[in-house]
């Protein structure tokens, strides 16, 4: 199970630098359920994702997520097959209280844009959070937002 918010960014965090950061390639071989291929650094994941409803009234993503192992010739192989648009990304590993935030910084397509996502071992715990004031509007609920959304969708 997947349960995160995901965040604008309204500026970055200073020293971005000095954080552990990887390298996102990903395309979506289907939406809905979600099926995805990534390159992230030299590993090369296939991941299925369905949605879950929340019941919380603050916006939470909860998703049924499973990954597996890819070699570099499937994920070559399966990257001819997406829909859409490649998502190109810098992904910087940022540790916040007891949290780990994800801040992708987009290129390619999508470049300018900043999202963050932080995940959670429950719902209870998504609801609690407070996030830094270096984040932004909380889009958890919008799909607008989702990379799966965004690789089938020109940029306006």
């Amino acid at each position: 199970m997947e349960i995160e918010k995901k965040f604008l960014v309204s500026r970055l965090p200073e020293e971005l630098d000095s954080y552990e950061s990887s390298r996102i390639e990903q395309g979506y071989l289907c939406t809905a359920p979600v099926i995805r291929i990534r390159r992230m650094d030299e590993d090369y994941i296939l991941t299925y994702k369905s949605k879950t409803e929340s019941q919380h009234k603050d916006p939470v993503c909860v998703n049924c997520e499973k990954e597996f192992p890819l070699t570099r010739d499937a994920y070559e192989h399966l990257k001819k097959k997406i829909d859409g648009c490649m998502i190109e990304k810098t992904r910087y590993r940022i540790g916040y209280q007891s949290h780990i935030i994800e801040l992708d910084l987009f290129h390619g397509v999508y470049e300018g844009m900043v999202l963050a996502e932080v995940e959670f071992p429950s719902e209870a715990e998504a609801e609690k959070f407070t996030p830094p004031d270096w984040f932004g509007d909380n889009v958890s609920g919008d799909r607008h937002y989702a990379n799966a959304y965004l690789a089938c969708k020109k940029r306006q």
